[in-house]
């Protein structure tokens, strides 16, 4: 799943794209559509195909930011603000293209869902292989409420405050570190792969509690949060599966992981071990974790 410096990428490049050009018409892919009929709520949120595309066109993009996991699409249409907000899930992308054949990899082709056809002309695509991606359209933050309780970005002022004080919470204080800080809640933004490299850098066992773990540790890890996410940033993002930017490309972070997906610790040579917190297989050496 695209972890805040994949977001962040394809953010980069999504806004210069998209921003001040206004949305002509919608097109929903026939699966979405048949998935709707069955009452599932596969990638659009909360609206039918035909409200969806109603509501959208005619709208025109102001900016595009990040928030966490998600891809915020400011809007404006009659002069009233809106806000459809992304989330890319397990394998969703974005692609500005002239026409759906541009769009990189058949495996994305062959799954697009969403086209925003632009006025200008050229088009916004979202793809999805497996459809857990997505779009939800409201006016502003608070008309869905699970987005107002996410943490604060990790880069900004209060976020050390944030997390040491949630650590201190009964609610976190029994729960294993890395499933911890793969809440959003506690950190903005951290998933399976950063937090992986984060605590093998402070040395911290994935399994050890939160509530056992000093605050001068605890520091030095969120400290490391900060240090593997802007490095991620700068690299592009890690495309271990399906990531990939508006262009199709993929990031190269997965080269400079250290312990993630590794047989073998970079830094004694033992064999790493596998443990499942949180839903999530966390690799860490048994001997440089504690």
């Amino acid at each position: 799943m695209p972890e805040l410096p994949e977001v962040e990428g394809v953010v980069r490049s999504l806004a210069p794209a998209a921003t001040g050009r206004t949305i002509r018409d919608i097109k929903v892919s026939d699966t979405i559509i048949r998935s709707k009929s069955e009452a599932k709520e596969a990638i659009l949120k909360n609206s039918s195909p035909e409200e969806f595309a109603g509501q959208l066109r005619g709208m025109t993009i102001t900016n595009v930011t990040r928030r966490s996991k998600y891809i915020y699409f400011h809007l404006e249409k009659d002069g009233e603000p809106h806000l459809l907000v992304s989330h890319l899930g397990m394998s969703g992308a974005w692609f500005a293209v002239r026409e759906t054949g541009e769009v990189a990899e058949d495996k994305f082709r062959r799954h697009i869902h969403v086209i925003f056809a632009m006025e200008d002309g050229g088009l916004l695509v979202y793809a999805d292989i497996r459809r857990f991606g997505e779009l939800r359209l409201i006016r502003e933050e608070a008309d869905h409420p699970p987005l107002l309780t996410m943490a604060p970005e990790p880069f900004d002022e209060t976020a050390a405050g944030h997390f040491l004080s949630m650590c201190k919470t009964p609610k976190y204080a029994g729960k294993p570190i890395k499933e911890t800080i793969m809440d959003g809640k506690v950190i903005s933004g951290c998933g399976n792969i950063y937090a992986t490299e984060a605590l093998f850098r402070t040395g911290i066992h994935p399994g050890r509690k939160t509530g056992r773990i000093s605050m001068l540790r605890l520091e030095s890890l969120f400290h490391e949060i900060q240090k593997v996410l802007a490095e991620a940033i700068e690299a592009g993002g890690s495309s271990i599966s399906d990531y990939r930017n508006i262009n199709g490309e993929a990031g190269n972070m997965q080269e400079r992981l250290r312990m993630y997906g590794r047989k073998n610790c970079p830094g004694c040579g033992a064999e790493t071990k596998r443990m499942t917190i949180g839903g999530r297989t966390s690799v860490y050496c048994p001997k440089c974790q504690h």
